[in-house]
């Protein structure tokens, strides 16, 4: 099973936050990847003090002040950028990095965030991110010396140099979500790897299945695509550290149990099992307190040598 570690800086971090947890993810060695979540308001209760970062910024940043974690995003909001800006975006991170980008794209769904910014929010996202897809997609394929032309319903491009190009030869692309329909053709049209958020486990085999279905309906091998989950992690070498971590994010230990990966070691390792079983390749391991960086060191240790 591959570990990365999701963060959500929305809920309150800087710049310097992010890298300390990003540094220790990489040198711990048992994280493939750093993420972090698109978003510019704060969710819940709490003050989200000093203010949001913008994800590209960020990892831009991180690009540079890292070496060997891969960055990405689950998922940048296609609400906020425009597809050509983000192709151009995208791939020049990719190229800061030496080539350890993976773009994770998803519609936007968070009104609040563009009311408080001025943010335009459309009421027909899907079919935006259809075609920013595409449109994204279509520039870094797009052969040197080439242009790239595009006429959709929401975009339009003539005569684009399609540059610059990634790094990459292909940066990898994610898509995600629980649609039980046009959410799984997308993954099929567009996806290196397909992600769930927040699923259960019978939600997880029910969209697997469908996604897997619509795959091989497209041409593709339901196996080219790696299959993953993002989950809240809660872990603690006893009962009292794991409800000392769950009163610090503002969460039921009951709760978390539930829906996210919470306990000590071995019940985190047993649930994460079940999920592969379920057909998951890969966890995302939400991360919520980001000064507990020992959070992180307890996975790299007692978690992740028993995952094989």
């Amino acid at each position: 099973m591959d570990l990365r570690i999701f963060t959500e800086p929305q809920q309150g971090a800087s710049y310097d936050t992010l890298l300390r947890v990003a540094r220790t993810a990489e040198e711990l060695g048992v994280f493939s990847a750093f993420f972090r979540s698109d978003h510019y308001l704060k969710m819940g209760d709490v003050d989200g003090l000093p203010g949001p970062t913008d994800a590209w910024i960020t990892l831009a940043g991180l690009a540079r002040d890292t070496s060997t974690i891969r960055l990405g995003t689950l998922m940048t909001a296609g609400t906020f950028r425009l597809p050509g800006v983000t192709a151009i975006q995208v791939a020049q991170v990719d190229a800061m990095s030496g080539g350890r980008v993976e773009f994770g794209l998803g519609a936007g769904w968070y009104e609040a965030e563009h009311t408080a910014y001025g943010i335009p929010f459309p009421k027909e996202k899907f079919g935006r991110l259809e075609e920013q897809l595409e449109i994204i997609t279509g520039l870094w394929r797009t052969k040197l010396g080439d242009t790239f032309d595009f006429a959709g319903k929401y975009y339009t491009l003539t005569d684009s140099p399609a540059l610059p190009k990634p790094v990459q030869e292909r940066i990898p692309v994610l898509v995600g979500g629980l649609g039980p329909k046009r959410t799984p053709a997308l993954a099929a049209r567009f996806a290196d790897e397909f992600n769930l958020p927040f699923a259960s486990l019978d939600d997880t085999v029910a969209q697997f299945a469908r996604v897997r279905a619509a795959v091989e309906q497209a041409g593709r091998s339901a196996d080219d695509l790696v299959y993953s989950n993002a989950l809240v992690l809660c872990v603690g070498r006893d009962d009292a550290e794991v409800a000392r971590r769950a009163a610090a994010i503002g969460r039921e230990v009951d709760e978390l149990k539930e829906n996210g990966l919470a306990g000590t070691p071995d019940e985190v390792v047993e649930k994460i099992g079940r999920y592969a079983a379920a057909g998951s390749q890969r966890v995302y391991l939400q991360v919520l307190d980001l000064g507990d960086l020992d959070h992180l060191e307890l996975v790299a240790s007692r978690v992740a040598p028993q995952l094989g």
